[in-house]
């Protein structure tokens, strides 16, 4: 059985911490992008913080892995909607860099994890 308490893990609280800095900025953003990338952006964050979650309460390290990996591709996929934010306009490029800096620490700190996992 996992005895992983993502409440207490560093990752999980580093990607609550995204979750916010997303929602924030995206408070900036014009009104018609409601469900165009402002949508995106926010799902993508907070299914890193939701996948180290759902995968800390399976039955085994294998398990909590595979949502490890789901976690850092929506890492990725946030980057990417974060540069997508700054080339069209929505985002400036020190937000950018703070953003896209946090982000690659996170992956960092997921696939580093993934990897102690069995």
């Amino acid at each position: 059985m996992s005895a992983h308490n993502f409440r207490e893990m560093v990752i999980w609280k580093d990607s609550i911490d995204m979750v916010k800095n997303i929602y924030t900025i995206c408070a900036e953003f014009p009104v018609r992008e409601k469900y165009g990338i402002v949508s995106q952006l926010q799902r993508a964050a907070v299914s890193i913080s939701a996948n180290i979650a759902e995968g800390s309460g399976r039955s085994s390290d294998a398990d909590f892995k595979r949502f490890f990996s789901f976690s850092v591709g929506s890492a990725y996929e946030l980057e990417t909607l974060v540069t997508i934010a700054k080339e069209v306009g929505y985002l400036e490029e020190e937000n950018c860099f703070n953003l896209t800096e946090k982000l690659q620490h996170l992956q960092k700190m997921i696939c580093k994890f993934s990897r102690q996992l069995q």
